[in-house]
């Protein structure tokens, strides 16, 4: 399967999955146009994940906004191991994530691990490299590979929202565990990132407002 790099991507895969899984179809209906959501992978792509797993979204960006700041001239392993302790402390971020950071930091300083590469490696390589690494677990994993990554067969299925949604979508009496989303999610390979995207959409429209993963 070829990476998702474009809204054409999106439409071929959305179309795959309908006939895969008709049911599909009226959700489609009702989450509406499916969005891209593409950044660059390496640092600044993982640690912006990091930074907004399981915060709001108004607090991730205030946070981001700081590292950005104090980081100057765009943002990279190298310029973030420069910034003083002082800063990293006013940032906002929580004791884990910000060793989080710094170790991530550090790995790619030091040749440890390639995130260009591995958003491009093979799914299972991908995810084994990137879990090795202290405080990145596989949400934060299969959030990067899909969007930084392009990677088209991913489901988070340990999200909230995306567990929410399935549920909702298929009239479940309680939201479903990781275990049963994997489950549901199985059938919609190679297409399971658009049926992340689907279904993320769906949840917005449900509640009214903007979704974003989150674990």
């Amino acid at each position: 399967m070829n990476p998702i790099r474009s809204i054409e991507d999106i439409e071929t895969g959305l179309a795959a999955l309908l006939r895969i899984d008709p049911r599909l179809a009226k959700i489609a209906e009702r989450a509406g146009p499916l969005p891209l959501r593409l950044a660059e992978p390496g640092f600044a792509g993982l640690a912006h994940i990091v930074v907004s797993q399981m915060v709001s979204r108004a607090s991730a960006e205030a946070i981001w906004g700081r590292i950005l700041l104090a980081a100057g001239e765009g943002l990279s392993a190298e310029r973030y191991l420069a910034i003083s302790e002082g800063p990293i402390a006013g940032f906002g971020l929580s004791g884990a994530k910000a060793r989080t950071l710094k170790g991530l930091a550090e790995a790619v300083v030091s040749g440890t691990i390639d995130l260009d590469a591995v958003a491009s490696a093979p799914l299972d390589e991908a995810m084994a490299d990137l879990t090795r690494l202290p405080g990145i677990g596989p949400w934060t994993a299969e959030v990067y590979l899909m969007f930084c990554g392009g990677h088209p067969d991913v489901f988070p299925a340990g999200d909230v929202a995306l567990r929410a949604a399935v549920g909702w979508a298929f009239e479940l009496p309680e939201r479903p565990d990781i275990t049963r989303v994997r489950q549901i999610s199985a059938p919609w390979s190679p297409w399971r990132s658009v049926a992340a995207r689907l279904f993320w959409a769906f949840y917005a429209t449900r509640l009214g407002r903007e979704a974003a993963p989150a674990a």
